[in-house]
């Protein structure tokens, strides 16, 4: 009696996960998946953002660094 309340909870499971996935399927299928020229756009655009962010942070790193340095060095 136990042994069958496992299969029937082990089927369930089964079922659950197989429901997942083909419910996941259909929902990659409605996506509208951007164009070739639009993900290169963007692609374009983080790295740029990207690029300025790492120079601005970059540039205040070695300013602080040589500011503490400095003011390390009077005492």
């Amino acid at each position: 009696m136990a042994g069958n309340s496992i299969n029937v909870q082990n089927n369930a499971k089964k079922s659950g996960i197989v429901k997942f996935f083909k419910g996941m399927k259909a929902e990659i299928k409605i996506i509208t998946w951007p164009s070739k020229k639009e993900t290169k756009k963007a692609l374009i655009a983080v790295a740029v953002v990207t690029l300025i962010y790492v120079i601005w942070v970059g540039g205040f790193d070695y300013i602080f660094q040589n500011l503490f340095e400095a003011i390390l060095k009077l005492k």
